[in-house]
């Protein structure tokens, strides 16, 4: 079994969504990285996870009167502008600045870091021979309507990205068949446990691959369905106890902010298997 560990932006090494976000984890040997896409007022694919700026951004101080900050109501040209970066030493999510885990060099870099472009992120992927998760997000207004699916598809044609290099995944399964039908070359990946408190939502079984949030599945749930041909990946799991649960259950991939800490625990793995 070939796992993907996935580092979800880099967030416990870098500001998320960010390209620094991506080089760190492409440094930390995460087989891929996961990122999210928006969109500006003006058409723009991003990369953003929040509907508001308020958490990632500087956009309350720099448009303060602009409240509640939400992404699709900013054009690029003003996205461009924040600091989508030095939130990360200011607030230090992880708790790695002050572990020493991240250089005062790197923060230093992260200062006025801007929002990329999806094509950025992609660039970026594709050069480095590595690959991506691209979640597609059910957008905010004013652009609930912007045709995602097709723009995102679009890209990664004028782009010439090799289709192994890329996995779509979302909460929005429709989109997800939408793309079966129009790249059936690209692996799709249906993200499921958008509550945290609902049971998981297996719908009919009808993809390949389901990404679901750790907390509401059970091992054996994991041992069942894999036995199956369902592949399974797990997000977003940091604490070993649960990553040694996930492996042993027999999981395809996991989604983690520490793949770093990885190494040590697949080697164990490996030994054992």
């Amino acid at each position: 079994m070939v796992l993907n560990i996935a580092h979800r932006g880099a967030r416990s090494l870098a500001p998320e969504n960010t390209l620094s976000a991506a080089k760190k984890a492409l440094e930390a040997g995460a087989d891929l990285w996961e990122t999210d896409v928006g969109v500006s007022s003006d058409g723009v694919l991003i990369l953003m996870h929040d509907d508001s700026l308020v958490r990632t951004t500087d956009a309350a101080v720099v448009f303060p009167e602009r409240s509640p900050w939400t992404f699709t109501t900013f054009s690029f040209a003003e996205l461009r502008n924040l600091d989508a970066g030095s939130w990360f030493q200011q607030t230090d999510p992880f708790g790695q600045i002050a572990a020493g885990t991240v250089s005062p060099k790197d923060l230093a870099s992260y200062h006025n870091e801007t929002i990329p472009t999806l094509e950025e992120a992609l660039r970026f992927t594709r050069d480095a021979n590595w690959r991506v998760n691209i979640e597609l997000k059910n957008l905010p207004s004013p652009m609930q309507d912007f045709p995602v699916v097709e723009r995102v598809l679009d890209l990664i044609e004028t782009l010439n990205i090799d289709p192994q290099q890329l996995v779509l995944s979302s909460f929005n399964h429709d989109w997800l068949h939408k793309i079966e039908n129009l790249r059936p070359d690209i692996a799709v990946q249906a993200v499921i446990g958008f509550s945290p408190v609902r049971p998981l939502d297996w719908g009919d079984l009808v993809f390949k691959t389901y990404n679901a949030r750790h907390t509401l599945l059970k091992a054996q749930t994991v041992t069942e369905l894999t036995a199956k041909g369902v592949r399974l990946n797990v997000w977003t799991v940091n604490a070993r106890k649960d990553i040694d649960r996930f492996l042993a259950a027999g999981v395809s991939g996991i989604f983690t902010d520490f793949p770093q800490n990885l190494a040590p625990i697949l080697d164990t793995h490996a030994a054992k298997t």
